[in-house]
């Protein structure tokens, strides 16, 4: 039963954090098609359903944002990430560029097409994508063992025994190494954006 339930606990925390890639690259998605929503808005004609529809496609950003800043916060764990398959240290860099942009539309106008920081949200989640695309695709899904025993590569065996989290031992120490470094910097993007929401409700003299 014990083995059961750790296999069933692993399986659903590699199936969250791949969800958790691939709802990166919807949300940058979303983020970049701010000429189709402006087309879908000539079919709208009441001034409410327009506001609606304003606000919707900004929340919807957000939101998955949100979703996959806390997977990725989640997953950064020593145990963790010596139990799934992780890409040392791509995974945890792109979660700390996802969390950077989540800061930028959340406090600093970010998620307006107006604002000049939209771009800057924007560039955070494309660069945050490209890390998530490389480590997913040439290190969490590089060939299998079967595959390298009838096709043998250096790199792929390189990536597979160093750069997987659960690789051992090269692998566990990348990840352990990776955690010292990126937990830091996340906490520190968590903590500018508490400072930044803060600042925003002394301002607004809803704080102290």
């Amino acid at each position: 039963m014990h083995d059961i339930s750790k296999g069933l606990e692993i399986w659903t925390l590699q199936t969250l954090l791949n969800v958790s890639i691939m709802l990166g690259i919807l949300t940058m998605g979303l983020a970049l098609i701010q000429p189709y929503y402006q087309s879908l808005k000539k079919y709208l004609t009441l001034r409410v359903s327009i506001e609606i529809w304003n606000v919707f496609t900004i929340l919807m950003v957000d939101v998955l944002l949100a979703i996959v800043v806390l997977v990725g916060f989640m997953i950064l764990n020593p145990d963790i990430m010596a139990d799934i398959k992780v890409a040392v240290p791509f995974i945890p860099i792109a979660t700390i560029l996802f969390a950077a942009a989540l800061v930028v539309r959340l406090f600093y106008g970010g998620h307006l097409i107006s604002d000049p920081r939209f771009r800057l949200s924007l560039w955070l989640m494309v660069a945050a994508n490209l890390v998530n695309i490389v480590g997913f695709s040439l290190i969490m899904e590089a060939p299998s063992g079967e595959y390298l025993a009838s096709h043998p590569g250096a790199f792929w065996t390189f990536v597979k025994t160093h750069l997987r989290s659960n690789a051992t031992p090269h692998g566990l120490e990348v990840a352990q190494v990776t955690f010292y470094v990126c937990f830091p910097i996340l906490f520190a993007v968590f903590t500018w954006g508490f400072i930044s929401a803060l600042g925003y409700l002394k301002q607004n003299g809803k704080g102290t």
